[in-house]
């Protein structure tokens, strides 16, 4: 099985196209209020609250990878390949990853609440107190934490071989349910990509069409030979 006939894996890799405007929307929500008497404080609790506690959690049951926030697939409904793609998700090197990624959100707060002073002009909600802001900026931290680690599992499942995938043991349902968290509607249900199939079936077809007519010439003159023998 090829990780990356698996449809799922390629759009969480669409995720890295939203973390710009996901930012941005984190300075409009904070330029709404100006900062209090001690924002170096107020920045450390935002990011503790949007960044580190979600950390904490998805270090205890990571984002399951075929979940797409909104919608996810069926624990009961994957495939064979898809569980055994969800046993090789987490390991000890992808959770650090993630777990980077969350700190470098940290100095991402700390320049957009400064950089939100300047956009004073086109704020959302001019007349929020700090604490709104601070409030209303948590769950965008959080969904910038499950896209990273998305990003990041994607990214290294789409690199795993068909051995290794086929020598590791597939997930029970239960299991999945146990140590993976999955948040949607469980709708998805996609197929597996073919390309890779159909490229195959193409190349093999455009063979077979050269070689034959080198082998029709030589049906013919052999045709012709029984002919000229009396």
């Amino acid at each position: 099985m090829n990780p990356r006939s698996e449809p799922l894996l390629w759009l969480q890799l669409l995720g890295l196209a939203a973390i710009p405007a996901e930012l941005l929307a984190v300075a409009l929500v904070l330029s709404g209020a100006d900062p209090g008497p001690v924002p170096a404080i107020e920045r450390l609790l935002l990011w503790s609250l949007g960044a580190l506690l979600p950390t904490v959690l998805l270090w205890q049951r990571p984002a399951d990878c075929w979940s797409m926030l909104l919608l996810q697939t069926p624990a009961r409904g994957r495939r064979e390949s898809q569980r055994r793609l969800s046993a090789l998700q987490s390991p000890l090197p992808i959770r650090l990853l993630a777990t980077a990624w969350s700190v470098l959100l940290l100095p991402a707060i700390w320049r957009l609440d400064l950089l939100s002073a300047q956009m004073v002009a086109i704020a959302p909600l001019p007349e929020a107190s700090r604490l709104v802001t601070i409030l209303l900026t948590v769950p965008l931290l959080a969904i910038l934490v499950w896209q990273g680690q998305q990003l990041i599992q994607a990214l290294w499942l789409l690199t795993r071989s068909p051995e290794q995938v086929a020598g590791t043991p597939a997930m029970t349902p239960e299991a999945l349910g146990r140590e993976r968290l999955s948040l949607g509607l469980p709708l998805l249900l996609p197929d597996p990509l073919s390309l890779l199939q159909n490229s195959q079936s193409q190349a093999d077809y455009s063979s077979a069409s050269a070689v034959a007519p080198k082998q029709q010439p030589k049906a013919d003159k052999g045709s012709e030979l029984d002919e000229q023998v009396p």
